[in-house]
């Protein structure tokens, strides 16, 4: 199967206005989204759109409604113009006993041939927003993949939006990185990482993994107003919120 289980580490380094690193390990895991039937019907320890130890719900992902989550994102491919008939595939948090929010979600949108043509990087803040920036891949066999796109939607409260973003990717295979750079018009202002290494899916690997990570999604969550609180106490200044933007989807057609 091309799904698997991605355990690594996560790590964000501030450094303006205030110095403040964070670094937890996790997992992620990689959907193939043609292989959910199967990985639904063959797997003790996961489900597709129902209760498990871990499962994964297309409506936690996209607009959140009924439709296909693979129809929807060719949908929004296909109105950027961007040729990805091929295999589609989704790194991201999966649910754990029915809890999961995910700050990042990462699509490789692939042509028929195999070759990637795009990423989508579906972003979820603490307010219950969502929004995507889709990315044409320029070199689909440079390593890393880098891309660049300005920011659109408000995700933290310590973050101006008068920034931009650069992306650092190296595609899941048996290793996986992805580096998020934040940078104002001084110059970087936050990096955050997730570096993972394959492990293919098996009833044991599931049920060590969530043995290992009973409580990812209270680490995750838990972290995220964890860390704000020594930011506040470190004393860096809130910024208001404004409305998240009018499309679902950024696209930035520069690659």
């Amino acid at each position: 199967m091309i799904s698997g289980i991605y355990p690594g580490l996560v790590t964000h380094a501030r450094v303006r206005p205030r110095r403040h690193a964070l670094a937890y390990r996790v997992y992620n895991m990689l959907f193939d989204l043609d292989e959910l039937p199967e990985l639904g019907r063959r797997f003790r320890f996961f489900s597709v759109d129902g209760f498990n130890l871990l499962s994964f719900h297309e409506r936690d992902h996209g607009d959140g409604s009924g439709v296909p989550l693979r129809e929807q994102i060719a949908g929004r491919l296909a109105a950027a113009g961007i040729v990805a008939d091929g295999p589609m595939r989704l790194l991201c948090y999966p649910r754990v006993l029915g809890l999961v929010f995910n700050p990042i979600s990462t699509y490789f949108c692939h042509r028929a041939d195999g070759v990637l043509a795009a990423i989508l990087y579906e972003v979820n803040n603490t307010f219950g927003q969502r929004h995507s920036y889709l990315i044409p891949v320029v070199d689909p066999d440079a390593r890393p993949i880098r891309q660049h796109c300005d920011k659109a939607f408000y995700v933290s409260p310590f973050m101006a939006m008068d920034m931009a973003y650069d992306f650092s990717v190296r595609p899941p295979g048996d290793e996986v990185a992805l580096t998020v750079r934040g940078s104002d018009a001084v110059g970087t202002m936050i990096t955050a990482t997730f570096t993972g290494t394959r492990r293919e899916i098996s009833d044991g690997a599931l049920l060590g993994t969530f043995l290992r990570h009973p409580l990812l999604m209270l680490k995750v969550v838990g972290g995220i107003h964890w860390e704000a609180l020594k930011l506040v106490a470190k004393g860096m200044r809130l910024h208001s919120r404004p409305a998240p933007p009018a499309e679902a989807t950024t696209v930035v057609r520069h690659g």
